[in-house]
């Protein structure tokens, strides 16, 4: 019987080991899940401000073309006649 009940403690103690590596496991798995969030609230935000430098970049760009700049003429150019394209069809919208 000593054997058996030995066999039951060791049973017992790897069982009790195994519930602690899960809550272990558990927590870590929530810690990750924490960072991982974050991490991808970090990366819109970034986006966001990518992509509002970039506005920021373009209107800069066009600015210092019409004062004076000959680098971004052409794309100033095009620029502007795409928003007149674009008031004319305005335009002809309005007159229908």
């Amino acid at each position: 019987m000593s054997v058996i009940a030995e066999i039951i403690d060791t049973l017992e103690n790897k069982i009790g080991k195994l519930f602690f590596k899960i809550k272990s496991l558990e927590k870590n798995n929530q810690e990750l899940q924490l960072e991982l969030k974050n991490a991808a609230v970090l990366i819109q935000n970034q986006s966001k401000e990518i992509e509002a430098l970039k506005t920021q970049l373009e209107t800069l760009k066009i600015a210092n073309a019409l004062l004076g700049s000959d680098d971004n003429k052409r794309d100033t150019k095009l620029k502007i006649n795409s928003i007149i394209r674009e008031i004319d069809y305005c335009i002809a919208q309005l007159s229908d």
